[in-house]
């Protein structure tokens, strides 16, 4: 109601929740939408996985590549023919009373669905994920446990540094252990 001509900047897979950058004219909703395109925009999020991992300080690399699972589109998969595909992840805490933990991510690339398809493939599928989720996975919570907390980048009008959080809703939401 506010700015009721918004225009979406970049978007977030549909059962991601977080923060979603809208532009107030095609201007500058073309000046980000380059600044995304050119990895100029910082994007982080939390997830919670399955399986306990220790809390640590130090960033890991999931380097897999992503490639269109044309059968069960619009699935992903990692596949060496894929698109080179990055993310950085660490782990904020462990949840063991229910055999999870919780994950800072932050992709380096900007790959359909490639936080869920990384954290699977290295054993970690994020709880309630309906997509590469098994159905126990599915099952240990009521929606995707994946949520868009920060976004930073540069204005295109000031040229000013501009930061974006919103903390994860994960406090409140029931998981069940396996």
């Amino acid at each position: 109601q506010r700015w009721p001509d918004a225009l979406v900047v970049h978007r977030l897979d549909m059962a991601t929740s977080g923060l979603v950058l809208m532009a107030r004219n095609p201007e500058a909703q073309r000046a980000l939408g380059d600044a995304f395109a050119t990895r100029q925009v910082e994007k982080r999020y939390e997830a919670i996985v399955d399986g306990v991992r220790a809390p640590s300080e130090e960033w890991a690399v999931i380097d897999a590549p992503l490639l269109a699972d044309w059968p069960r589109r619009p699935l992903q998969k990692v596949d060496p023919a894929g698109k080179p595909s990055q993310t950085r992840w660490r782990v904020l805490r462990a949840l063991p009373e229910c055999h999870a933990s919780h994950l800072l991510l932050e992709p380096l690339t900007g790959r359909s669905h490639q936080l869920r398809v990384h954290l699977r493939s290295i054993g970690h599928p994020i709880l309630g994920d309906a997509l590469y989720g098994d159905e126990a996975v599915r099952a240990r919570a009521p929606r995707l446990m994946l949520h868009a907390t920060r976004l930073q980048f540069v204005h295109p009008a000031t040229s000013q540094p501009m930061a974006f959080t919103s903390p994860a809703p994960f406090d409140d939401v029931r998981l069940f252990s396996p």
